[in-house]
């Protein structure tokens, strides 16, 4: 179990691999901790020095008072890296993930070298929308989002597999606050400037079946990074690493090779 106080919040972190390894973070999405990663971990090369962490509000770390900031996001994750000593890193960013990955990598260029864009976007939603989902978790808890979430998360059969109800759980655990509070960070987020001011090799994954930030959504930001690769997976709703974690440990196995990993 690694920790560390890193301002108002103590963060919960995984960091493995060889110490001389290319140095790869993985930034999970809203209503997740990092064990969204493990089905993929054993399918990338092993040279690989892999930091996984549960952003504010989430899984083991701490859960301050809400609303956060994608600002405060970014520096929670800006100090675990320095923290941690990793630079020139591979960050590889899942909805929430892959906002902070952008906002991090428009203010730190020494910390990211390359980035996988997963099933995010530089806008997600609407202030609206989201202010409805945070009022109803305020009054209900996240019991009364739980149901179309997990719509717009996941493809038709895989509500069907064993695997499903755990995920449904994940979510169900998540702090009330650290959702809205992450939430909030997100609605207030619009990095569409930022993003196309963006400078380094990145690839956008998409899943097919994704209710929360469709193909389109994804490929248009990926679109505004020339040069930027794209790469759809079929029959994968929102966490394509969970539906389909072979095509992609493939294909992020593969970018990873291309940037000397």
């Amino acid at each position: 179990m690694q920790t560390v106080q890193l301002g108002d919040t103590r963060i919960h972190y995984a960091l493995t691999g060889p110490e001389d390894g290319t140095p790869v973070v993985f930034a999970n999405s809203l209503g997740t901790d990092f064990r969204l990663w493990d089905k993929i971990l054993p399918m990338l090369p092993d040279t690989l020095r892999i930091l996984r962490f549960d952003k504010r509000g989430h899984g083991l770390s701490d859960t301050p008072k809400g609303p956060y900031s994608m600002g405060a996001l970014i520096t929670d994750t800006e100090r675990l890296m320095d923290h941690l000593g990793l630079k020139d890193t591979i960050f590889v960013g899942l909805s929430i993930g892959g906002m902070i990955a952008q906002g991090l990598a428009a203010k730190r260029l020494d910390l990211v070298r390359a980035m996988v864009l997963s099933n995010t976007a530089a806008k997600i939603g609407t202030r609206d929308m989201w202010a409805e989902r945070i009022g109803n978790v305020e009054k209900a808890g996240l019991s009364d989002i739980v149901d179309p979430t997990m719509d717009r998360w996941f493809s038709k059969p895989f509500h069907r597999t064993e695997e499903f109800p755990a995920w449904r759980n994940m979510f169900l655990r998540t702090p009330a606050e650290g959702w809205t509070g992450c939430a909030a960070a997100i609605s207030g987020t619009d990095f569409m400037s930022a993003t196309s001011g963006l400078r380094l090799p990145t690839l956008a994954i998409a899943g097919s079946e994704d209710g929360s930030t469709p193909p389109d959504l994804v490929f248009e930001t990926a679109d505004l990074i020339p040069g930027s690769q794209k790469h759809l997976i079929r029959n994968a709703g929102h966490l394509p690493c969970v539906e389909q974690p072979e095509e992609y440990a493939r294909v992020l196995t593969d970018f990873l090779t291309a940037q000397g990993a």
